[in-house]
């Protein structure tokens, strides 16, 4: 096999994120004289980065969804300006992982729920795609109850959080609507929503004059106390969405990357680590915006344990009176914009997860009302019991925050035992420093989260029963978190595939 060249597992003809029409040409990818004999790509082309441009900021949506922002509103409130620090390497550390995840769609030219299908046996395979789908429900319970909020600010309360959920349930047609005229059409929304959400928190930004000194200190000078312990968890919780790890590995495939050449995998992986930096650069920014302003506004306040996603905005309006456009309504359409583009970004994980996991083939309309309903149903639900009642809404997102943190092991512990795997990865397996930092890493997101869900079961245990309960739990879910690692560690079915496969391609090729 030529320095070009290396070893694939066996591609059949089975579910795909994208058909092949559906993909995105990229100028120049099919010249082969484009590239040395070593496979070295050609200098850096702006063209070709704008055409790779796109999976990235879709991957972005989830560090910004309704979720995050109420993060970075108590976070700021509580702690100030003096977690904006962790909110930087907590992002730098979701960068990671989803490079990872990228990595392992453009190399192996399959998604991580497709691996996990192979690569698992039929038991753990379904505990997994359940895990998916509860932690996919979990983040589209906020993202809608984010949307519905904004809707009935918006409206001055005319459309009470009930109809806001059903109007936000539409969105599933007007991604299938956008999807029909290709996935630049699609992306290109997305890039407005995500313009829209930069202007409204830039201009709460400038209404509100934060210090610019506190938030460059904030920035640079590690520092955490007793007191906003429980705001660091929540930053680093919301940072890694389970779902968004498999949705990565799949957006990364709307692009036309033949998998089988290393030189085009390279240049691929190239113009996708600068795309989603850059995306995740523009994420963080607009988080610290949503902290500093309510660092600014309520911190050190008596009413800054009480701030919540659905009251921030009349607080801020309290604080900041009216003006020629109340920054209750430019709040509130950013809360919008996030949850919209969340929603629909939620859809398409779904999709992802769905077909992977279960290979089904079926149309996409069909499969996007079937991960819909899984979630618009609870959601619904949640709106009529919540609806009159801020702080219960605000229990409930703990609640939703821990069940994401619950997921976060069945999606991060097989992706980097796949990325290490050379069998499946080839030469772009990760090296063992990489492995090794990537493994602290997520040892460390998930010992963090473990904390996050110790200390509240501790306090919901009121019963003896219930403290059994989450005892027969915790049993059950170390040992399924030791049996995917030791997974990692053995021979795998993927080995067998890739030894089928010829060393080398066809000279026409």
């Amino acid at each position: 096999m030529s320095e070009t060249e290396r070893e694939i597992p066996f591609l059949s003809p089975e579910e795909r994120a994208y058909e092949e029409s559906e993909k995105v040409t990229i100028v120049g990818i099919d010249e082969d004289s484009d590239y040395d004999e070593l496979g070295n790509s050609p200098r850096f082309s702006w063209k070709k980065l704008w055409l790779f441009t796109g999976p990235g900021f879709l991957m972005s949506i989830a560090f910004l969804d309704p979720g995050n922002l109420e993060s970075d509103l108590q976070a700021g409130a509580i702690a100030g300006y003096s977690l904006i620090w962790l909110l930087m390497w907590a992002t730098a550390i979701g960068l990671l992982i989803q490079l990872l995840s990228a990595r392992l769609g453009v190399a192996t030219g399959r998604h991580l729920a497709e691996l996990c299908r192979e690569e698992y046996p039929t038991w753990a395979r379904m505990v997994l795609w359940i895990m998916a789908e509860i932690a996919l429900i979990g983040a589209d319970i906020q993202e809608v109850i984010g949307s519905a909020i904004a809707i009935k600010i918006l409206s001055n309360g005319l459309i009470p959080l009930w109809a806001g959920v059903v109007i936000t349930a539409l969105d599933c047609f007007i991604f299938l609507f956008l999807e029909n005229y290709g996935i630049r059409k699609l992306e290109a929304v997305f890039a407005v929503l995500i313009a829209t959400m930069a202007v409204a928190f830039a201009w709460m930004f400038g209404q509100t004059k934060p210090s610019g000194t506190e938030l460059l200190v904030g920035a640079l000078v590690p520092k955490l106390s007793s007191r906003t312990i429980k705001q660091a968890v929540g930053i680093v919780g919301c940072i890694i969405m389970p779902h968004n790890v498999f949705l990565h590995s799949a957006l990364v495939q709307s692009r036309e990357v033949d998998p089988k050449k290393r030189f085009r995998v390279k240049e691929a992986l190239r113009y996708y680590s600068i795309e989603s930096a850059a995306a995740l650069a523009v994420s963080f920014i607009i988080n610290v915006f949503v902290t500093t302003v309510f660092a600014k506004s309520f911190y050190g306040t008596d009413i800054a344990d009480t701030i919540g996603l659905a009251n921030a905005g009349q607080y801020l309006q309290d604080q900041y009176g009216g003006g020629f456009f109340p920054i209750l309504y430019i709040w509130a359409i950013g809360v919008l914009a996030a949850g919209q583009s969340s929603t629909i970004t939620g859809t398409y994980a779904g999709q992802f997860i769905m077909g992977g996991f279960l290979n089904l083939k079926m149309k996409k309309w069909v499969r996007a009302l079937i991960t819909r309903s899984f979630a618009i149903v609870p959601t619904m639900i949640v709106a009529l019991v919540f609806d009159s009642s801020d702080s219960m809404l605000d229990e409930l997102n703990e609640w939703l925050n821990v069940l994401q943190s619950v997921q976060i092991p069945f999606a991060v512990i097989p992706l980097l035992c796949l990325v290490s795997n050379e069998q499946i990865m080839g030469s772009f397996k990760i090296q063992p420093l990489v492995q090794t930092i990537s493994w602290i890493v997520a040892a460390l997101v998930i010992a963090i989260n473990g904390y996050l869900m110790v200390d509240f079961f501790s306090g919901a245990a009121t019963s003896v029963v219930l403290l059994v309960l989450v005892i027969i739990f915790a049993i059950a879910y170390v040992t399924f978190v030791l049996y995917l690692i030791s997974r990692g560690l053995t021979y795998t079915p993927w080995q067998l595939v890739a030894s089928q496969k010829p060393t080398e391609r066809d000279d026409d090729e």
